[in-house]
């Protein structure tokens, strides 16, 4: 049985605002409800009340500015994959918003809501990791951005604030170099199944071929989503061979910090990040090889 709690329904952003900052931290934010619901019911939701964001179409739209693509946090899952611009310029969101949960979730649960929950395998955070993404915190002072990165700092934390929300997700769009991107989810089933681990990839590679940038993402395999950052420093100024791509790979899942749960042990998981990064990099060599 859910507990009794204050239901707050501001109609813009600034009166949301208003409303955490007054009843912080005791006010929480509600957006799809697909994470906040399961923990009242469960009793492990501290907040009095909620301050329901679902109508505020300030928080939602996809739109390309000042050379970014800029993602509302207010948008679900299902906007992801039926956007031009998330399939042009963010294609591992694409392929990570496709294999979330299921289609009756994935018309709820928004961006935001999968960041702020800062679980280790939230699917959108490594492909936006590899992407390279910052989000927008605003409050009533003001606003800031943030490295995706930095933002996770561990099981359920993050950086924000009580009188915070995250109003948007942005990564830069892809300059006038070659580039590829590629996500893969491993699951206990093809659907509706929390990851056992996840990885993105991203390479932008220069004229004459060789990496010029490379991002590695991983979830579920260590206590926040993270970058394989001696993996990508093996990639940089190389070109994409398969001895290269091996080193990578095995340096990523080096990289992990994998624990034995009900869904794998530890052991599994660092075998098949190898594995999977190794596949997602072949993948992109091929495709930027063509």
């Amino acid at each position: 049985m859910l507990p009794e709690i204050d239901l707050l329904r501001p109609k813009t952003l600034p009166e949301a605002l208003a409303m955490l900052a007054e009843r912080a931290p005791a006010a929480k934010p509600l957006a799809g409800g697909t994470n906040v619901v399961v923990e009242l019911r469960d009793g492990h939701h501290g907040g009095k009340s909620l301050v329901d964001l679902s109508r505020l179409q300030e928080l939602r739209g996809i739109q390309r500015q000042d050379g970014h693509i800029v993602i509302g946090g207010g948008t679900t899952m299902t906007d992801l994959l039926m956007h031009p611009l998330v399939a042009a310029h963010g294609s591992p969101l694409k392929e990570a918003a496709a294999v979330f949960a299921n289609p009756l979730v994935r018309n709820r649960a928004t961006v935001a809501g999968n960041l702020v929950d800062a679980s280790p395998a939230a699917d959108t955070a490594p492909p936006l990791l590899a992407l390279g993404a910052e989000v927008e915190l605003v409050c009533q002072s003001g606003s800031r951005w943030v490295p995706l990165h930095e933002f996770m700092v561990g099981v359920r934390k993050t950086l924000i604030q009580p009188h915070e929300l995250l109003r948007s997700v942005r990564w830069a769009a892809p300059l006038p170099f070659r580039s590829g991107a590629a996500f893969y989810k491993v699951g206990l089933r093809k659907a509706d199944a929390i990851s056992v681990l996840s990885a993105a990839v991203m390479v932008e590679c220069d004229e004459a071929g060789n990496c010029r940038e490379a991002r590695i993402a991983l979830g579920a395999v260590a206590p926040r989503p993270i970058r394989a950052a001696e993996a990508e420093n093996v990639l940089r100024g190389q070109t994409l061979k398969a001895d290269v791509i091996a080193e990578a790979a095995h340096l990523a899942a080096e990289s992990t910090r994998p624990i034995d749960d009900i869904r794998a042990t530890a052991a599994y998981r660092k075998r098949v990040t190898e594995v999977t990064v190794r596949r997602l990099l072949t993948r992109v060599a091929e495709t930027l090889g063509r």
